[in-house]
């Protein structure tokens, strides 16, 4: 199983202020939204909030529109657009959950929630912090 670095993910009132800071400011590249097909949201399921996304060729920054009850409509505890994540990708998601169980660490597994190419999971360190680890899975 390997886990390697894929986004940081702030949350703000205001994201078109925050991607001009990153884009404008420090330089880094916006990605366009296309490149990130989301999947559908409703009254019980995924997130149709406001996000942007930047780079810096590698490491990627998710700008989401802050939610304080996403994790309510979709029926988890983990909040991951309250206070923001960062996150991982992985190409053994099964593995790393087993881990995780092996560990006692809760998780919230979304799925394909809010992403059609990601199947996500997010938990806490020790200290509250979100994380995510996702695995990419066909569209």
């Amino acid at each position: 199983m390997k886990l390697e670095f894929h986004h940081i993910n702030y949350v703000s009132e205001d994201v078109d202020r925050m991607h001009d800071f990153y884009t404008r400011v420090l330089g880094l590249a916006d990605m366009p939204e296309d490149q990130f097909p989301r999947t559908e949201s409703d009254d019980t399921k995924g997130f149709d909030g406001k996000i942007r996304f930047a780079t810096d060729g590698a490491m990627q920054m998710h700008l989401a529109q802050r939610d304080f009850t996403v994790h309510f409509k979709n029926g988890h505890t983990i909040n991951p657009i309250e206070r923001g994540h960062i996150a991982f990708r992985t190409n053994d998601l099964g593995a790393f959950l087993a881990l995780l169980d092996a560990e006692g660490i809760p998780y919230s597994d979304y799925g394909t929630a809010f992403s059609a190419e990601w199947h996500q999971v997010f938990f806490q360190d020790p200290e509250g912090n979100v994380i995510e680890v996702h695995q990419q899975v066909k569209a």
